[in-house]
C-alpha cells in the first residue's frame, strides 16, 4: 500500500488546522512537518513546544486521518561553535520530545558541515568531518533513545554523510536501533555521478536498507552544471522512479514517502505520476 506524503511547507500557506486539512484534501495521508517553515501564525520556537501544543496538534492530524512521518530538525550537527552546537542540541533534543507526545514517526536531520554557515566545502567530506558529527550527533540519539523516538539522518551530497558509504559508517559507529535513514536518492547525486544513478540506489538498498524507513521523493534535471530539483514535477526530469517504486514495493512496503520540493501547482501531478509508478511496480 502507497503511503504518501508532502512537506508542509511546500503547501499552500494557511493556518495551521485549514493547512492539515489541505494535506488531507489533497490525497496525501502523512506530512514532514517543520514547525517553524510550515506555521506562522503562532510561536513554534523551543519555549513554545509544550506538551499541550503536541497534543492539540495530535488531535488536529487524528481528526483529519494524516500521519507526521517527519519532525523536521535540520539544524547543524557539524558546527563549529560548541556553545551554538549545544543549543542545536538542544533545540533536537525539544524536537524529540515533542515528537514522544506528537506520534509522529522520527524526527528528521541532514548531516550539517563543518561551517557555521552551513554551506559545502571540501572538508566537509573529510574523515574529520565525520567523526565530528558522529560525536555530536551520538548524545542526540541517546536523548532520542531515552524518550523511545527515532532519529532519521539524511544522506546529501553536499553535507557531512554525503554519501551510501559514510551513511553505513555513521550507522555503525552509533549503533542504535533508534538511529535510521531517511532516504532521497537525488540528495546523494552530483554533476560527477549523476549518471550512475541506478548504481547508487541500488547500493543504497543494498547497503543501508535495513535502516532506511522514509523515502523523499523528487525529480531533477541538470542546468549550468548542477543538479536542481526545484520547481520540477516528478516525472518531469532524470529520476529513475520506477526503480526506486520497484524497489520499495518489494522491501519496504508501507514505508512513508515524501514529496520533496514541489510547488502547490504541481503537487497533483507528481502525486499521481509516483502512485502510477508505484501501482506498475
Amino acid at each position: 500500500m502507497l503511503r504518501l506524503g508532502i512537506r508542509g511547507h511546500d503547501m499552500e500557506k494557511a493556518p495551521f488546522d485549514n493547512l492539515v486539512e489541505n494535506i488531507a484534501d489533497k490525497g496525501f495521508c502523512c506530512t514532514q512537518l517543520a514547525l517553524k517553515k510550515a506555521i506562522d501564525a503562532f510561536n513554534v520556537n523551543r519555549e513554545a513546544m509544550t506538551s499541550g501544543m503536541a497534543l492539540y496538534m495530535k488531535e488536529v492530524f487524528a481528526k483529519n486521518q494524516v500521519q507526521v512521518a517527519v519532525l523536521g530538525c535540520y539544524l547543524n550537527l557539524g558546527h563549529p561553535d560548541k556553545l551554538q552546537l549545544r543549543e542545536i542540541q538542544k533545540n533536537y533534543e525539544a524536537h524529540i520530545r515533542f515528537a514522544s507526545l506528537l506520534g509522529c514517526g522520527m524526527v528528521g536531520t541532514e548531516t550539517g558541515a563543518v561551517n557555521e554557515e552551513y554551506a559545502y566545502e571540501p572538508a566537509n567530506h573529510s574523515e574529520e568531518a565525520l567523526d565530528i558529527f558522529i560525536n555530536n550527533l551520538r548524545p542526540v540519539v541517546e536523548y532520542a533513545e531515552k524518550m523511545g523516538v527515532i532519529v532519521g539522518i539524511e544522506p546529501v551530497y553536499k553535507h557531512i554523510m554525503c554519501d551510501i558509504t559514510r551513511t553505513r559508517k555513521v550507522l555503525d559507529a552509533i549503533n542504535s536501533p533508534n538511529l535510521r535513514v531517511i532516504f532521497d536518492a537525488v540528495n546523494v547525486m552530483s554533476i560527477d555521478n549523476y549518471k550512475n544513478q541506478d548504481e547508487i540506489i541500488e547500493e543504497a538498498f543494498e547497503l543501508i536498507g535495513e535502516e532506511i524507513d522514509v523515502l523523499h521523493i523528487k525529480d531533477f534535471i541538470v542546468e549550468d552544471g548542477n543538479i536542481v530539483s526545484r520547481p520540477l514535477a516528478v516525472g518531469e526530469g532524470l529520476l529513475n522512479l520506477p526503480l526506486i517504486m520497484k524497489l520499495a514495493k518489494e522491501k519496504k512496503p508501507m514505508i512513508h514517502m515524501l514529496l520533496e520540493d514541489s510547488v502547490p501547482e504541481n503537487a497533483l501531478a507528481s502525486r499521481d505520476y509516483i502512485k502510477k509508478c508505484y501501482e506498475e511496480a
